[in-house]
């Protein structure tokens, strides 16, 4: 295999829109409706990462403006009611903010969203300094690739890769992310390999493979 898989580099965001900790709520606010985000990365001076602020920590104070807690309420709702009082960046925050490297694969950032139910992770070097913002949007890219591109790679990787004797034998069609594989190869007992690989190049749909043992008499028309 010589095609290096996606990370997170290769499709994050590289304008971040930021706020310091001291950032008050209506410039949060705004930062958030001119850039058009559903959270933004709270840093420190030097670009460290210390929290996240997203829509959800902002309407805490409208949940609980006309809502007054009894005690047992407050005591039960200690963060969400110290959020709803508070205005500064540093206080609405989640902190520590949930992040991902910027060589993570898209996999591994999938995860850590559905892992976490946030719609966006800021991507950190190993300072913890951001470089990025990476949506699940952005994890979406892949399957944008033309499928000439798609092709070539399953080409490439996957059947000259495996097949490197009756390749020629095999046709390669790409329509609209899924992969055809079909022809006829000398190793059968790799035809299932082909399938998981095709299936795993980075911008893959689905794969259907037709391909069959060479010499293999093809089923005729049904009668």
């Amino acid at each position: 295999m010589t095609t290096r898989p996606f990370t997170v580099a290769d499709v994050m965001t590289t304008k971040v829109v930021a706020v310091l900790p001291g950032a008050d709520f209506k410039e949060i606010v705004a930062a958030m409706d001119r850039w058009k985000v559903t959270a933004v990365p709270v840093v420190e001076s030097g670009g460290r990462v210390v929290g996240v602020v997203s829509e959800a920590d902002l309407l805490l104070k409208e949940e609980f403006h006309d809502h007054r807690l009894g005690l047992v309420e407050q005591m039960r709702h200690l963060d969400a009611t110290a959020k709803a009082g508070s205005r500064r960046a540093g206080d609405l925050m989640t902190s520590p903010a949930v992040t991902v490297a910027p060589e993570a694969s898209l996999p591994r950032a999938a995860r850590l969203m559905a892992a976490h139910r946030v719609k966006r992770l800021p991507v950190v070097d190993a300072s913890g300094a951001i470089r990025g913002i990476v949506s699940r949007a952005d994890l979406l890219k892949v399957f944008l690739r033309p499928d000439d591109d798609l092709a070539a790679e399953v080409r490439r990787d996957v059947v000259e890769h495996l097949f490197p004797l009756s390749d020629r034998n095999v046709e390669v069609r790409v329509d609209a992310g899924v992969v055809t594989l079909s022809g006829e190869v000398r190793d059968t007992a790799l035809i299932p390999f082909a399938a998981r690989l095709a299936r795993a190049v980075e911008g893959v749909v689905d794969v259907r493979c037709d391909l069959t043992a060479r010499g293999r008499p093809q089923p005729g028309p049904p009668r």
